[in-house]
């Protein structure tokens, strides 16, 4: 069975009567240290600690492309090195110039990613979540 692609024309009426948008997410990983030095020392996180992130990339679009992506998740790949390059195995307090909490994190990371992805990508950031362990996680969300 060969594979054929479809115009926009066709991916666009592929289900039609549909309304709404699409939305898919991406996970990236790194392992990184902290010290949330604001925080009172007798505070465990105010100690040097680490953590193996992840962060969470949702983005959505009204329309899907050509290829029926919202964004093609091989066009994130700029995002896993920016993250692999800057941050992994690095104490954060050395690379950020902000107090390095998840909520900070996640929203330099999700401006970083419209100032830099964006642009050349089909899809919208929603949200950037960024999770310190499997039960704990920040949320920015795109005004």
């Amino acid at each position: 069975m060969g594979h054929h692609r479809l115009d926009r024309e066709q991916i666009m009426t592929t289900n039609p009567g549909a309304s709404g948008c699409h939305r898919i997410a991406k996970t990236f990983g790194f392992s990184a240290s902290h010290q949330l030095w604001q925080l009172p020392p007798e505070h465990k996180c105010s100690r040097d600690h680490g953590h193996n992130y992840t962060v969470t990339v949702v983005l959505t679009a009204d329309s899907l492309d050509g290829n029926g992506f919202v964004t093609d998740f091989g066009e994130l790949a700029p995002f896993g090195e920016f993250l692999a390059n800057t941050f992994d195995h690095r104490v954060l307090n050395e690379v950020v110039s902000f107090h390095p909490t998840s909520e900070l994190l996640a929203q330099h990371l999700g401006q970083w990613f419209i100032e830099h992805l964006e642009p050349n990508i089909h899809g919208r950031l929603v949200s950037m979540q960024v999770s310190e362990t499997e039960t704990s996680y920040a949320v920015w969300e795109r005004n």
